[in-house]
């Protein structure tokens, strides 16, 4: 069948696909010549010509004859000419902030190499509205890409990164939580602006207002007892779960304090009190179980006698114990389940304490899992451990004794409290923590004693005190203006 000119000027093209007729729409937009496919063709083979001729009977209403392909064919060019308009308008417009964006985390991790964890954190930022989380039915809100996404991003003013800044403060989430949002704009504005592609003149959101944080306090810590208790909640298994069950007509149905008696489950048994509930969990431990309680409590001491963060715990290989030496060689750490360099890119030598060593010195005495190359803290199959199911079983253990709600990291601020606070120089703190500058590590100087730094400023003084100026150098003092 010969090739149609309709008077949209779209021609009509029959082609063939694995013995089949369907009808294509050609059509012109400047110089570029557009195809686009429209359907099957009601046509049968010529056996005289050989050409495609239209075939007799009703057509299916999924095939096209050759009037319905050209009703089609419009469409299609009414549909390419609008989507081109919009797309003229947009490029006349600039680049939207999603685009913007979509770049900025292209080049973060592509590029710049950013930790997987800071990636995540940017990725979840700078979501579309209603995007699933990972686990849960939650979805993300969105909020930069729903106020900004099908904006140019060359017309974001510092007023509309305000109003975002003020509907996000409106949610009731912590200040830090809003200063996070505007700094992940300010970032994606800032490579709009050294990037050739998009080559923004200026950042709206550098004037934008940061939110006031509160004044930092004091940094908590545990104390060694601390440590062990809750090295030994974990030994005895009170972290394993317990589920408490009330009466029905109970007041804590209705959010109230508990006026029944209630029965605790414990692996399938139920029990009158917490404490035979938790005796029986002890109890009926396997040698499996034993071995993994034992190797939690053990993580806990490292964190807390080493210094290690969670992501360096994960990511510490059999071969980075210097037992020799009495240390540990922290040159890896896991980031949002990804092995990579350490967060200041540098490898350090942690010194061992007996506290430290003596617990890895009980982890590493197994049978399998001790040559080089497989993980110090791994489960029963040499698999690295999942930090956050650690951290649960921590949180539970420590609420199990009644302890302060310390997180997991703060075992590492305990860790450099307790050495500032037993005379530890700050240097050698600084290197056994791995921290870029002195000033990060002189948060931990509240945990020296106030009376051992008075004593040290009274003998300062005291010294300066016997001093007497030399009368080569003699006092320079300001000649007084004469009264007129």
């Amino acid at each position: 069948m010969p090739t149609q000119q309709a008077p949209t000027a779209v021609s009509l093209v029959v082609r063939e696909s694995n013995g089949q007729p369907f009808y294509e729409a050609k059509f012109r937009d400047g110089d570029r010549q557009i195809k686009r496919r429209i359907g099957p063709a009601w046509l049968t083979r010529d056996p005289e010509s050989g050409h495609w001729a239209p075939r007799r009977g009703r057509v299916p209403v999924d095939c096209f004859d050759e009037r319905r392909a050209y009703v089609r064919a419009a469409e299609i060019v009414a549909a390419f000419e609008a989507e081109t308009a919009q797309e003229r308008e947009r490029r006349a417009q600039g680049a939207t902030f999603r685009e913007l964006a979509h770049a900025y985390l292209d080049w973060l991790e592509h590029v710049k190499g950013a930790a997987p964890s800071t990636l995540r954190q940017h990725r979840s930022d700078l979501a579309e509205p209603g995007v699933p989380y990972k686990r849960g039915n939650k979805v993300l809100a969105g909020h930069i890409m729903g106020a900004f996404g099908d904006k140019p991003a060359a017309k974001v003013t510092a007023e509309d990164v305000d109003r975002l800044l003020e509907s996000i403060a409106d949610t009731g989430v912590a200040p830090r939580t809003v200063n996070r949002y505007r700094e992940v704009v300010v970032a994606a504005f800032n490579f709009g602006m050294k990037s050739t592609k998009f080559k923004l003149a200026a950042n709206p959101a550098k004037d934008s207002d940061r939110r006031r944080l509160p004044a930092a306090g004091a940094l908590l810590y545990y104390t060694p007892e601390e440590i062990e208790a809750i090295a030994r909640a974990l030994e005895d298994g009170l972290h394993r779960e317990l589920h408490e069950r009330h009466a029905n007509r109970c007041s804590t149905r209705a959010g109230g304090r508990c006026d029944c008696e209630p029965t605790y489950r414990a692996r399938e048994r139920a029990f009158a009190t917490l404490e035979d509930a938790r005796a029986h969990n002890r109890e009926a431990r396997s040698e499996d179980e034993l071995a993994e309680d034992r190797r939690d409590a053990d993580a806990v001491r490292v964190a807390a006698y080493a210094g290690l963060r969670m992501g360096e715990l994960l990511a510490l290989h059999v071969e980075d114990i210097d037992w020799a030496g009495s240390a540990l060689i922290i040159s890896r750490a896991v980031s949002a389940g990804v092995e990579r360099g350490t967060k200041s890119g540098r490898v350090r030598q942690v010194p061992l304490a007996d506290h430290a060593s003596g617990a890895l010195a009980r982890v590493m005495d197994r049978d399998d899992f001790t040559g080089r190359g497989e993980f110090v803290f791994c489960n029963a199959y040499g698999r690295r451990l999942d930090g956050s199911a650690l951290r649960r079983r921590y949180v539970r253990a420590r609420d199990a004794i009644g302890l302060r709600p310390l997180r997991w990291h703060d075992l590492r601020h305990t860790f450099g409290s307790l050495l500032v606070a037993g005379g530890i120089d700050l240097v050698s703190v600084k290197d056994a923590m791995g921290h870029s500058q002195l000033t990060t590590t002189s948060r931990y100087l509240h945990a020296r004693p106030a009376a051992e730094r008075a004593a040290a400023f009274t003998q300062a003084f005291d010294t300066r005190a016997s001093i007497r100026p030399s009368r080569a150098t003699p006092l320079l003092v300001r000649d007084r203006p004469r009264d007129e």
